[in-house]
């Protein structure tokens, strides 16, 4: 059985949170996706910056991360979009073939 990832993104609304969520339900690249409202400190050209933030943990399968990436990629409003992979070491079985079945394309 292929692995299973959680690609992680942030996103500055709700609506574009969803909408991205939307994308990638839609494409069968994730099968589930989180949104949580944060607060985000961060650094940006020398800057310390504050924003009011939305947190995309995307549950995919490990072979359809480059896929889901590029789709984050090209509908993402940032200048240098916030695109991490995390591998998950165990998931239930019976999650993992949820995972599996709900992204199948084809």
């Amino acid at each position: 059985m292929n692995g299973v990832s959680i690609l992680v993104t942030t996103v500055d609304s709700k609506e574009k949170a969803q909408a991205l969520a939307r994308a990638a339900l839609d494409e069968k690249l994730a099968a589930c996706v989180q949104i949580t409202p944060i607060l985000s400190l961060y650094l940006w050209k020398g800057e310390c910056c504050e924003e009011a933030e939305f947190r995309l943990d995307m549950k995919l399968m490990s072979d359809d991360y480059d896929a889901l990436a590029a789709l984050v990629r090209r509908l993402h409003s940032y200048e240098t979009p916030e695109i991490l992979r995390i591998d998950v070491t165990d998931a239930d079985s019976a999650y993992a073939a949820w995972l599996r079945d709900s992204t199948r394309r084809g």
